[in-house]
């Protein structure tokens, strides 16, 4: 689908809410390097699909919209930083079509790092990641004031799970709500103990849009102070 400078759209909507009342926002994963196209069907994008319908199922009735960013290319590129940019360009398409409603991004892996580099947008007032890529210097200053979320396997060998837990230290420390699970027995794939994460996660984005209360080891760990968005 073609977009207003041209381009090839940066959102696909999955299903059809009338007037929305809050997004959720899917990013898979990818590579570090690679500027070829994502094939139609991979894999990464495949893992979010059991995510999806978990998600589907903890906000229905909600009035939530599901979306996913599609990406230009393969890889983040370094400083190209292009699923960073690609997020950009989906929130910016979600805000014309849906208004400025609430919006929760959810990414695995390199969609991970991407959800939470753009997490500061005005629109976003959460993130999960899901085993993220958080490589050492990762910015977190723009993250005050929103809640993020890390679920990561302690058996993941890709990326690594005590980066998560130094992100979500130094995200606290400049001011976000910051929570971090370790998936015990679990791997990057996220295949052992796949129903734990399905069901975390799609409790955790229902309670981070405020239709329900968030999971208890999750919200043991956010300020009682805290109200949902």
């Amino acid at each position: 689908m073609p977009f207003r400078d041209g381009h090839r759209s940066a959102l696909e909507l999955r299903g059809h809410v009338q007037e929305p009342r809050a997004v959720v926002l899917l990013l898979h994963g990818g590579r570090e390097h690679g500027t070829a196209a994502p094939p139609p069907w991979n894999l990464p994008g495949a893992r979010l699909r059991l995510f999806e319908g978990a998600i589907r199922r903890a906000t229905s009735g909600g009035g939530v919209l599901i979306g996913r960013v599609r990406y230009r290319h393969r890889g983040w590129n370094a400083e190209r930083q292009d699923a960073a940019q690609d997020a950009r360009r989906a929130l910016r398409e979600l805000e014309l079509l849906a208004g400025e409603v609430p919006t929760v991004l959810v990414g695995h892996s390199m969609g991970g790092r991407a959800a939470l580099r753009v997490g500061g947008e005005p629109l976003v007032r959460g993130v999960v990641g899901l085993a993220p890529w958080c490589p050492a210097g990762e910015p977190v200053a723009h993250l005050r004031g929103r809640r993020v979320v890390l679920l990561h396997g302690d058996r993941d060998r890709t990326t690594d799970p005590r980066a998560s837990l130094d992100f979500a230290a130094r995200a606290r420390a400049a001011g976000a709500e910051a929570a971090t699970v370790l998936m015990d027995g679990s791997d990057h794939a996220m295949l052992r103990r796949a129903p734990a994460w399905h069901t975390l996660t799609g409790r955790t984005v229902a309670g981070l849009l405020g239709l329900s209360e968030l999971p208890p080891v999750i919200a043991d760990q956010l300020p009682s102070t805290s109200t949902s968005w």
